[in-house]
């Protein structure tokens, strides 16, 4: 089974794109509320979003399923990454508006969430780990850009509206500082989109996990605000937003590459 396409670039820089799949199997989505059964809390298009990446011989890693299948972004053990605040879990139960995931009674059992957890979250970061280890052999260092994106306001999760493009680094410890210095000097030279550090997203599992700078791996998490590349609503990628988006990515890999 096939849970993830991986594109194997030629430089430093490996995109990881958790949230990206929407697929849910059918036996999963008949124990689904219907709601659920859409995937609304993808991260919609963020591969169509970096496509421009693989110019840049990006390598690119990419889920097949939803989140609702297993979340990516989360440990294996499921400790919460923001204590105290609302969340949601490897397995989720809730949707990002707080209601339900499942039928009444028909929440997975642990052993259906190692099955998730062998299926599909393991094979996901077998490849990560070896592509990481691929690039860092070839090139003596790997910069790890988690791409991620989420609805502008989502009032389960956060208060008000969401900068549009929040940087997350675990609080500065997955990326050395200079590095961290260059990509908020793009961020502050551009005037289009507002923006933070390290403010409601600091970095999921994967960027905490993997930002290792004293061992040459950096990680480093954008969380964009949907509305400037989509419609939020209906889901539909709009070119016309994303085309001015676009640009300050690239610009952002660029000076987190050091370019």
């Amino acid at each position: 089974m096939e849970t993830f396409r991986l594109h194997r670039g030629t430089t430093p820089l490996l995109i990881s794109l958790p949230h990206d799949g929407s697929e849910i199997p059918e036996s999963l989505m008949a124990t689904m509320v219907a709601s659920a059964r859409i995937a609304p809390d993808t991260d919609w298009h963020v591969s169509r979003l970096y496509d421009f990446a693989l110019a840049m011989g990006a390598s690119m890693l990419v889920p097949r399923y939803s989140r609702y299948v297993v979340d990516l972004n989360r440990p294996p053990d499921d400790v919460s990454l923001y204590p105290g605040q609302n969340t949601t879990g490897l397995c989720p139960i809730v949707q990002f508006t707080g209601g339900p995931v499942y039928l009444p009674d028909q929440e997975p059992s642990p052993a259906e969430i190692d099955r998730r957890v062998a299926s599909y979250w393991q094979p996901y970061h077998r490849a990560l780990a070896d592509e990481i280890a691929r690039l860092r052999e070839r090139h003596g260092r790997v910069l790890l850009w988690e791409g991620h994106s989420i609805r502008s306001q989502v009032p389960f999760l956060f208060d008000g509206r969401l900068p549009d493009l929040n940087l997350g680094t675990a609080a500065g410890a997955s990326c050395l500082p200079e590095t961290q210095q260059r990509i908020e000097a793009v961020l502050s030279g551009q005037s289009r989109y507002s923006w933070v550090s390290n403010g409601r997203f600091k970095g999921g599992y994967i960027t905490r996990h993997h930002g290792r700078p004293d061992n040459r791996v950096e990680a480093v998490q954008l969380e964009l605000a949907q509305l400037n590349y989509m419609d939020e609503d209906s889901f539909a990628y709009d070119e016309a937003r994303a085309v001015h988006l676009q640009p300050v990515l690239q610009d952002l890999l660029e000076a987190a590459l050091g370019r």
